[in-house]
């Protein structure tokens, strides 16, 4: 009897073929933990535009913008702003401490990451339920009227 061989067409190896595929979803997985849109959301996730009003050329939002109790994401500049409480304006890193994905919506007081639902308070950025073990780090911000900037 005779061997059938397997190897009869030419083509790429099996280990190539193999490498590209995870290569392919790994591009997919980072992708998706990333911000594809470069825009800001607002509380309900929606797209918005940088801020607008009397504010300086470079302010990041006005206070108009960043409603009590909730925040805004910046995706551009990876940051979040929150306003916990009347008149305090408070930012965060929008990378979550779990694996890096981009926080992208506000709701309830909560920031929250989409990729493996862990949450952060708009207080003081820590965790309020995991996976994340750390809280966001805080980013500097100034405000000088109606005007937030990066500090």
């Amino acid at each position: 009897m005779t061997s059938a061989s397997f190897n009869s067409a030419p083509g790429p190896a099996r280990r190539t073929v193999v490498a590209a595929a995870g290569a392919a979803g790994l591009a997919v997985a980072l992708t998706a933990c990333g911000d594809s849109d470069g825009g800001s959301s607002d509380v309900t996730g929606g797209e918005t535009g940088q801020a607008a009003g009397g504010g300086a050329a470079d302010a990041l939002a006005t206070t108009a913008d960043i409603p009590e109790g909730g925040g805004k994401v910046f995706a551009d500049q990876k940051v979040v702003v929150t306003q916990p409480k009347a008149g305090e304006f408070k930012a965060f890193s929008a990378v979550c401490t779990h694996q890096g994905c981009a926080v992208k919506s506000i709701a309830d007081g909560i920031i929250n990451c989409p990729c493996h639902n862990s949450n952060f308070s708009v207080e003081d950025g820590s965790v309020q339920s995991g996976p994340a073990k750390k809280p966001l780090p805080s980013v500097p911000i100034t405000v000088n009227g109606d005007s937030i900037t990066l500090a």
